[in-house]
Formats: C-alpha cells, sequence, structure tokens
C-alpha cells in the first residue's frame, strides 16, 4: 500500500475488485473470441468485422437514449446486471451451433445493452472514487493487474481450448463474469444524474470546446480496434491455427510489461501526463508500423514485446488524463463520459469500416498501419 500516496476508497476498492474478476473471465477467452466468431463464420474475415461493427453501431446509437433509462436504474444497479448480460452473451456463443443467425442476432442486442448498462457506470465510478493525487497509481493498478492476469491465462485458454473447444472456456467466463456480482453489492451510491436531452448530447459532441476530448478518444477506439479484432487472427493464421502457440506467446509478451505498468502509474502522477502521452503515442505507432512486416513467431514476440512496452506509456496517461477531465467537471461527469463513450464507438466503426477494405484488397497486415494513423491522434486528448 505504500505505492499510494493516501488511503484508497472503498469504492474503489469494490470496483476493482469487480473488474479484476472480470479481467480473469476476458483472460480465458477475450484474445480467442474474434477466432471462434472466425471459424463459425466461414472463415470471412469481413464478417467478423461486420458482426462487430453491428455491435459498435447499434452502441453508439443507443447511448443517447439509454442513458436516461440509466437515470431511472441507478449506477449501482446498471453495474450489477450488466453481469448478468456477461453471462448471457457466453451462453449464445455456447449454443450458436443450434441457431447459428438468430443467437448471433441475439448476441448483438445483449452485448449492446450490456456495455451500456457497464461502461458509464463504470466510468462514472472509477472518475468518482479515485483521488488525483493516486489516479494514476490506480489506473495502473488496474492495466497492472489485467496484465499479470494475461501472462497465466491465454496459454491455459489455448490448451484448454484445442483439448477441449471453446464450449470449456465459454462455461468458465460464464460462472466468472457472473461472480463478479458480488463485489459489485459492496460499491457505494453515487448520485449522479444525466441532465442533456439528445439534442443538447450532439451539439456537445460536436461542439469545438470538445473537439479534443472527441478526436482522441475516436482514435483510442479506433486503434484499440485493431488490437483486439484483427491482431488475434493475425496471430492466429501465422501460427496455422495452433491456439496453444497463439496464447503461449501472448502471454510471454505481456509478461515483460507488469513492472513496467507500475513504473509507468508512479511517473504519471509524478510528471507532464501530457508529454509522457505525446512520446508514448509516437512510439505506439511505430510499433504498430513494424506489425505490418511481422512474418515469423520470433518477430511477433519482438516486435510485440515492444508495442507493449509502448502500450503502457500510451495507455497510462491517457486513461489518467480522461479520468481526469471527467473528474473536474464535477455533476457532469455523465455527460462527458457520454461524449467519450460516443467518440469511442465512432472511432471504432470508421476503423471497421476501413479495415474491410484495406483487409480485402491488401492484406490483413496492413490494417495495422491505419492503426498506426490512429494513435498519431490519441495526443490530442
Amino acid at each position: 500500500m505504500k505505492y499510494f500516496n493516501e488511503k484508497i476508497s472503498p469504492g474503489f476498492v469494490a470496483l476493482f475488485s469487480g473488474r479484476m474478476i472480470q479481467f480473469a473471465a476476458n483472460g480465458f477467452i477475450g484474445l480467442f473470441l474474434p477466432i471462434f466468431l472466425l471459424t463459425k463464420l466461414n472463415y470471412r474475415i469481413e464478417y467478423v468485422f461486420l458482426y462487430y461493427l453491428i455491435g459498435y453501431v447499434g452502441y453508439a446509437l443507443v447511448l443517447p437514449f439509454g442513458v436516461r433509462l440509466l437515470n431511472k436504474i441507478g449506477l449501482r444497479r446498471s453495474l450489477r446486471i450488466s453481469v448478468f448480460l456477461d453471462g448471457a452473451f457466453y451462453a449464445c456463443l455456447f449454443f450458436i451451433d443450434k441457431s447459428p443467425l438468430f443467437l448471433l442476432v441475439l448476441s448483438v442486442i445483449i452485448i449492446v445493452a450490456d456495455r451500456l448498462m457497464f461502461w458509464l457506470p463504470f466510468h462514472i465510478d472509477f472518475a468518482k472514487f479515485t483521488e488525483k493525487s493516486n489516479r494514476g497509481k490506480e489506473v495502473s493498478l488496474l492495466w497492472g493487474t489485467k496484465s499479470f492476469l494475461g501472462v497465466i491465462l491465454p496459454v491455459a485458454a489455448g490448451f484448454f481450448i484445442g483439448r477441449f473447444g471453446f464450449n470449456f472456456v465459454f462455461i468458465i467466463a460464464i460462472v466468472l463474469f457472473v461472480s463478479a456480482f458480488i463485489p459489485f453489492l459492496m460499491l457505494p451510491r453515487t448520485k449522479e444524474k444525466f441532465s442533456w436531452g439528445i439534442v443538447e448530447t450532439f451539439k456537445r459532441f460536436f461542439s469545438k470546446d470538445n473537439r479534443r476530448l472527441v478526436i482522441a478518444n475516436l482514435a483510442n477506439g479506433a486503434e484499440n480496434t485493431v488490437g483486439v479484432i484483427i491482431w488475434p487472427i493475425f496471430i492466429w493464421q501465422l501460427f496455422n491455427g495452433n491456439f496453444f502457440e497463439v496464447g503461449a506467446i501472448s502471454s510471454l509478451i505481456i509478461f515483460i510489461s507488469i513492472i513496467l505498468q507500475m513504473i509507468a502509474g508512479k511517473y504519471t502522477d509524478l510528471f507532464d501526463k501530457r508529454k509522457m502521452l505525446r512520446w508514448g503515442s509516437a512510439i505506439y505507432a511505430s510499433g504498430w508500423l513494424a506489425k505490418v512486416f511481422v512474418l515469423t513467431a520470433g518477430q511477433i514476440f519482438v516486435v510485440g514485446a515492444y508495442h507493449s512496452l509502448a502500450q503502457i506509456f500510451k495507455d497510462t496517461p491517457f486513461d489518467t488524463l480522461n479520468y481526469e477531465i471527467m473528474a473536474d467537471h464535477g455533476h457532469y461527469v455523465d455527460e462527458y463520459t457520454v461524449l467519450k463513450e460516443m467518440a469511442v464507438m465512432l472511432g471504432k466503426t470508421l476503423m471497421l469500416v476501413f479495415a474491410i477494405f484495406v483487409a480485402l484488397n491488401f492484406g490483413l497486415n496492413w490494417t495495422f498501419g491505419l492503426a498506426a494513423l490512429a494513435s498519431l491522434f490519441i495526443n490530442m486528448l
């Protein structure tokens, strides 16, 4: 606990504990989910992109309207409901062979509802339950824990999928996601109410005053989409469909970045976050460019390790600054969280539209060039 400057809040402890359980669930399936969808969609990469695209567009469209629903439900209750929606999403995938089209459509509807119920309350509570003097360290603790679990779980998941199939890890993920309900029971109540109308929300989104916030988060969403969806499929293809090797190389890359993540959090609180973000995003963009030319397993490790290191010095100040911007707006923290989420979804949507064209005409690896370009705009925050 000497890592922190002062005592951390009980709200942060509850939020972190629930998120840690969710990270464990994601560690079992997150890396392999795009690959699973690829195998179920006749190995058509454009269908996988379209599946994610529909989900992102659906969330972006529902967000300005759905936030009114959160006013009635409440932030704590929304977070608790979200864990059961997570479980329902993976249950759809578990039974997908029984009615593929229906369950794919149902899974998209569920994941849109899940994002609405989880992400807004989570970001609002994180901004509320963290203090400025510790925020960089708390962000680092969050992502450092994710990295720690990422050392163990992908290789274990790769082994289980290769030996028992996807349904085995889906069951594990469902149990873990629902278990996150327990720490979320301990969350203190936060009195936030979304006050903007739909027209006002879109005016603020396109306002000159919020342009840097919107562009930076749009770019971050675009870049993140390539890392979450396209990179796992790319390395799976490079390893000729060997799930264990995909999990093992991913775990090895994450292992070398854990301590550096905690160091980054310490220095994020001491140094100029914007300067750190500017250098971090530039170095991170160079990592995406290097991935365009990856051809072997050895190159995956070297370039992946370099990119993980660069990501630490991009994500830690970026997330910290985002939460500071939201916290500085006081009772408007939920309104600015909505703007952030809208920007992220727009970025993800635009990236997938361009990625379909690039992947089909030039090759999957050239989508990493799009991610490099997006990374350069992240430092506008």
